[in-house]
């Protein structure tokens, strides 16, 4: 067993690590006791879920409410944490309180899971990182505690807090509750706790470590950090701003105070960081709204962090080698540093491939399932963008999906959260072949 773990390559074994949770999530909610009185699952279904939770996508094919039982409930709740920490950061805290040593393979298989550019504070982030998950989700259960506990009485009330704040946090986009979530719309307190915990994961935990190392680091965060912040910033007023323009007569929008209005479309254009918690309903939006929303899904949030989507640096990247090329400029610059040309085809690479494998998986799905009467290509684009984002939204597919349409989303859900490059460099077995010649160079006619 260790020969073949050592032949094995860092990508190959993060993918194995979250196969292996799929594998055991999906048979212990086939199990009896994981489901509720009167539920018959098929393994299919219990498969979907389980790459959905650990995928921490949200999209279902059954009601998570009234389809499992609290131990089926509690199955879901500890994929979604260990698919949005990472299984490497339980196993490095497993071997952290037994005191054992960490070797190199276990050092490169957690640099490789938190994009982590050197190996030397391997121990001391995944520490970090499960500790400041652990102080965020606890003070998100507290908070909203206080709003669920007199709704919903103390035993419930704790346990809604406690999972809708691991969903939050994650990312995830799983709701436990028999209503829908939009018994919240119009109810500023629940929301901002939420965007809070949603924000917070897909900041990335090393934007968190160097945020609140500030004064350490002599005032000054990272370029990773700068870029992060600017560019989750200018999405969210773009997305903010948007929505206003477009679900302005939104139905149930338009009756609310101004007040209310901000905070509802704040929290729409904060929530398809991949998170996925579907108080408006997707299919209430206009057509505007729903382009903005596949927008933010498609980018997602930052690397490193609980949220999936192409993230928002390589946006970030590709904006400013757009604007340096418009002005004629060769070196690509932010923050008083030039960009490398690496980093930018990087982003170029992961932007195109993602984009067309987006493409190709709607145009499968598009063969494989059903359009209804009053839609069109969004129906199944939106859902496979939302998959490969991690996000969960829908318009209606997934519960109608036919047996090859759960496969195909499965994988579109566990290829986005495991990364495409981590698919390509491990499944595919791409490997980086560098050439010791050139060939000469010509130019072509473009545009």
């Amino acid at each position: 067993m260790n020969k073949v773990m050592d032949r094995l390559t860092p990508p190959q074994i993060l993918t194995m690590g979250f196969l292996l949770i799929i594998i055991v999530g999906a048979f212990l909610l086939t199990l009896p006791l994981a489901q509720s009185p009167g539920q018959h699952v098929s393994y299919l279904d219990a498969l979907f879920t389980a790459v959905s939770a650990t995928a921490i996508t949200g999209l279902t094919v059954v009601n998570t409410a009234t389809t499992w039982s609290l131990f089926g409930q509690v199955v879901i709740l500890v994929m979604i944490e260990i698919g949005a920490l990472g299984f490497m950061t339980f196993a490095v805290l497993l071997l952290t309180l037994t005191k054992q040593r960490l070797d190199l393979k276990a050092r490169l298989l957690a640099q490789q899971a938190l994009n982590l550019q050197n190996l030397s504070d391997v121990r001391t982030m995944l520490t970090y990182v499960f500790s400041l998950s652990a102080i965020i989700q606890l003070i998100g259960m507290v908070l909203l505690a206080v709003d669920f506990v007199p709704r919903f009485g103390w035993a419930q009330g704790l346990y809604y807090s406690l999972a809708h704040s691991i969903s939050a946090f994650g990312n995830a986009g799983f709701t436990f509750f028999s209503a829908p979530m939009s018994q919240f719309k119009g109810d500023p307190y629940v929301l901002l706790v939420l965007m809070f915990l949603i924000s917070a994961g897909s900041l990335g935990f090393l934007v968190w470590r160097d945020l609140l190392s500030w004064k350490s680091r002599h005032r000054r965060l990272s370029l990773h950090t700068r870029m992060a912040l600017a560019t989750s910033g200018w999405l969210i007023a773009g997305g903010f701003f948007g929505f206003m323009l477009t679900e302005k007569f939104l139905a149930g929008m338009s009756s609310l105070d101004v007040f209310h209005r901000i905070i509802d479309n704040l929290f729409l254009a904060i929530v398809p960081r991949t998170a996925g918690l579907e108080v408006i309903p997707m299919s209430s939006l206009s057509a505007g709204g729903l382009i903005i929303v596949m927008t933010l899904m498609f980018v997602g949030g930052t690397p490193g962090s609980t949220s999936g989507g192409i993230k928002t640096t390589t946006l970030g990247i590709l904006w400013l080698q757009s604007m340096a090329a418009l002005r004629g400029q060769e070196q690509v610059n932010f923050g008083d540093r030039q960009i490398s040309q690496s980093n930018i085809i990087k982003a170029m690479m992961l932007a195109v491939i993602s984009i067309a494998f987006v493409l190709f998986v709607s145009l499968i799905l598009s063969i494989t399932e059903t359009v209804p009467k009053g839609y069109g290509l969004e129906y199944i684009t939106f859902e496979v963008i939302s998959a490969f984002s991690t996000t969960g939204f829908s318009l209606g597919l997934t519960p109608h999906l036919s047996a090859v349409g759960k496969v195909i989303i499965m994988l579109v859900m566990f290829i986005g959260r495991v990364g495409l490059y981590t698919v390509m460099f491990s499944v595919l077995n791409i490997r980086d072949r560098p050439t010791h010649y050139r060939y000469p160079t010509e130019e072509i006619i473009i545009g």
